[in-house]
């Protein structure tokens, strides 16, 4: 653990700054030294909070107090604030996405390297319970080898009423939501993307998309679906993973869901039932002792060691977490994503 608190300004004091601010004030291992917003009222509420505003963004990357930049702002304008912070000595922080396309990340990457300063994403959605548990579930291979698996969010208010309904600003669910099931699925399926096919939709009409459907297939034939809605008023799971020897449900974000597992392969030859205006065998149901239904493993995990796990990063105490490569290959199969749903087909994605 550092023995000092490294200091952080915020750009950007909406939702996610605010938030940022809350969480960082208790770390150990950060200070805030306060924000910047372009919107005065936002200035005058982070003062109303005690928090130091200050006048412009030269005036932040110009403080020395300021070791850290935390970029917290609409989408479209992470590259330009984050090579500026590098190429004035600071380390940065930049909320996801991190930029509009994989060519803008590569771009802060080059001066990142130049500068030999710290550049990481803010991933925190790496960090949900939900995900982890799903993730314990196929490293200790509780429900066997997986050969399929659903990620997806659900809700019914369509895209809030802000920039992130504009295109020129970054907006649209797969920029929003994408990256992070993008990200959470790579790390669970450690295999190369051999093809994909997108499909964006505007429900409501929106310039950008208020929701996606992408499938994915892996080197080995895995399939994944990852789905994000914004106009479903009956949620479907948040995660369905299915192996060769049971199935994993996550209904919600109260981590409502079961782990069901063969426990015997009874009957080799099911016996028929009646179902709609036929029967079937096929579908039948096992009986009832050939299966085990299992509570979700439960995973205790605090959002607040991304910041921890920075500042040890940049001591050289403890490697980064979040991965720029990582998030390149995000980028990369948005990008290919986004040119799917363009062409209306499957494309192959070559792995760099």
């Amino acid at each position: 653990m550092s023995k000092r608190s490294y200091g952080i300004a915020i750009i950007g004091y909406g939702g996610m700054g605010g938030q940022h601010a809350r969480l960082i004030g208790t770390t150990e291992v950060m200070r805030l030294t306060g924000v910047w917003d372009i919107d005065p009222a936002r200035l005058q509420a982070a003062t109303e909070a005690s928090i130091h505003a200050y006048a412009d963004y030269a005036s932040v990357l110009h403080d020395p107090d300021v070791e850290i930049v935390l970029i917290a702002t609409p989408n479209h304008v992470h590259k330009e604030l984050s090579i500026q912070a590098l190429q004035a000595g600071k380390h940065v922080i930049c909320e996801k996405p991190v930029t509009l396309n994989s060519q803008e990340l590569e771009e802060i990457l080059k001066v990142a390297e130049q500068t030999g300063k710290l550049f990481v994403v803010h991933q925190n959605r790496r960090w949900d319970e939900d995900y982890l548990s799903v993730k314990r579930i196929v490293d200790e291979r509780r429900i066997g080898d997986l050969f399929y698996i659903e990620t997806r969010v659900h809700g019914s208010r369509g895209i809030p009423g802000d920039w992130r309904k504009q295109k020129e600003f970054g907006g649209g669910m797969m920029l929003d939501w994408g990256v992070h099931l993008l990200d959470r699925l790579l790390l669970m399926i450690p295999e190369k993307v051999t093809r994909l096919y997108c499909q964006l939709f505007h429900v409501t009409g929106s310039e950008v998309d208020d929701g996606f459907k992408l499938l994915l297939t892996f080197e080995s034939g895995k399939t994944a679906l990852v789905e994000v809605g914004t106009t479903h008023f009956i949620a479907l799971p948040k995660w369905y993973a299915a192996g060769t020897q049971g199935t994993a449900v996550i209904e919600d974000w109260e981590m409502n869901g079961r782990v069901v597992r063969l426990a015997d392969q009874g009957s080799q030859d099911a016996q028929p039932i009646v179902a709609g205006a036929g029967f079937t065998k096929t579908m039948a149901p096992r009986e009832d002792n050939s299966v085990t239904v299992e509570p979700l493993p439960r995973i205790q995990t605090d959002v607040r060691d991304f910041y921890r796990n920075v500042v040890e990063a940049i001591e050289g105490k403890a490697e980064i977490v979040v991965k720029n490569e990582q998030v390149l290959r995000v980028m990369r199969l948005i990008d290919a994503a986004m040119l799917s749903d363009r062409l209306r087909q499957v494309v192959p994605f070559e792995e760099i």
